[in-house]
């Protein structure tokens, strides 16, 4: 069932995907679901396994895109990234998670694609 929220999403999440791939990055899995909630993208840069979460915003009355990734949000993501890695065999030896963030007007065009790597650094916790 679609709605202007998750439309929203999925359009923020396919130029994600497309930036990355420009950068060469290979995507592995888009939307991945398990008990801890689900992460937008996995892809693969060089040596490194790279979960991304995508944030997407028209126009800046609920705050910044980044602003969202709330510090529940980033122990949900640590806790995406270990049940994945649990979950698969033969996975690089690097882990990282990105942000990136779509800033769109409320016209519904693209502003910014921003990608911040290593977003969230506390992957020994």
């Amino acid at each position: 069932m679609s709605s202007p929220r998750r439309d929203l999403g999925a359009f923020g999440e396919r130029l994600a995907a497309a930036h990355l791939e420009a950068k060469g990055y290979r995507i592995i899995e888009r939307n991945f679901r398990c008990g801890e909630g689900e992460v937008d993208i996995v892809a693969e840069d060089s040596d490194c396994l790279v979960f991304v979460e995508v944030r997407t915003r028209r126009g800046d009355a609920l705050g910044s895109a980044v602003e969202s990734v709330t510090p529940a949000k980033q122990r949900r993501l640590l806790a995406l990234a270990e049940a994945y890695s649990q979950a698969h065999d033969d996975l690089p030896p690097q882990q990282r998670i990105d942000v990136i963030t779509v800033a769109l007007a409320p016209d519904g065009r693209v502003l910014a694609v921003e990608h911040i790597e290593d977003a969230i650094a506390d992957r020994g916790a």
